[in-house]
């Protein structure tokens, strides 16, 4: 008998009058964690750490405002029927997509007006907001959402009946596809984290490279999930964003790096031709002192023949 992963027995708990929702929670982790990451990266490259809350004050925020007004233009049927149902991020989450953008606008703005390096900041927070992602679908794991079409394999997830969209109904077991995109979150963070500290990218070289790599894996992603979206010409709307993104961030990380070899080539030639200039110089001296010594010789030989006593 295969053992598929259980669907969750609840999606939160009290503390007294209150009920704390997992997804919620996570979120909590998710930007606690992305901030001391932050912190450490940040600082190790000579940055004041204190900045990063500050910034975190405002971004996150922001972040949230984007990622709902994101999900509520893109999964309108998702919108919970109150008169709050908009603002209600606890009922239908939240679009990475809405949140990333308008979070990094503002980080952006808060950054620059510490007068601190924007895009070293960027590559900083890279891999720390991959982290934050991660933490994130796990609540989805508890409000059973975000998972992809029926399967049988081992680690299918169980989702409950009251959970499963329309046409989906009679079967029990789905794809795991928050699952997957935390596993791959992690990886890519650990990349970034390597490739930092191995390679020499051209700031904000790594966040280009964020957004290139989740956005690709979004595109994965996309063609497995099978809750409700808008479509267009068959593809749900997600997909061409990611596509468009995917090809964004190739094209920006490519413009950087360039940019950057643009700039040493010329300072490498630059220092080509002063040694080229100091070699040219160093055989004239080479030749100049030759000439003297020659000359110096052959006054040498002249003066002796006219000596009287080496004449006897």
């Amino acid at each position: 008998m295969m053992a598929f992963i259980p669907s969750p027995p609840a999606n939160g708990f009290h503390i007294g009058p209150a009920y704390i929702h997992f997804y919620g929670l996570m979120y909590v982790v998710g930007i606690t964690a992305a901030i001391l990451i932050t912190q450490r990266r940040w600082k190790a490259q000579g940055g004041d750490p204190a900045l990063v809350g500050e910034v975190a004050i405002w971004a996150v925020p922001a972040g949230i405002v984007g990622g709902r007004i994101y999900f509520d233009i893109t999964t309108p049927k998702y919108i919970p029927h109150h008169w709050y149902g908009v603002f209600a991020v606890w009922d239908g989450g939240l679009g990475i997509w809405g949140g990333i953008a308008l979070g990094a606008l503002v980080g952006i703005w808060r950054v620059r007006r510490s007068g601190a390096d924007v895009p070293r900041f960027m590559d900083a927070v890279a891999p720390a907001l991959l982290v934050a992602q991660a933490a994130g679908r796990v609540g989805n794991y508890f409000n059973q959402e975000l998972f992809g079409g029926p399967t049988r394999l081992p680690w299918g997830l169980t989702i409950a009946p009251g959970f499963r969209p329309a046409g989906y109904a009679r079967y029990t077991t789905f794809h795991p596809t928050f699952l997957y995109e935390l596993i791959f979150d992690l990886l890519l963070a650990a990349f970034l984290v390597w490739l930092g500290h191995h390679r020499d990218i051209r700031p904000p070289g790594l966040f280009a490279l964020y957004v290139t790599g989740y956005s690709a894996f979004r595109i994965f992603e996309e063609s497995l999930r099978v809750d409700p979206s808008e479509h267009f010409l068959g593809q749900r709307l997600n997909t061409y964003v990611a596509s468009v993104l995917t090809i964004v961030g190739i094209a920006w990380f490519a413009r950087t790096q360039l940019k950057s070899r643009a700039v040493a080539e010329p300072a490498l030639a630059t220092g080509e031709s002063r040694a080229e200039a100091g070699d040219a110089g160093g055989d004239g001296d080479e030749g100049t002192a030759a000439i003297r010594e020659q000359g110096s010789a052959e006054t040498g030989d002249a003066g002796a023949d006219d000596d009287p006593a080496r004449q006897r």
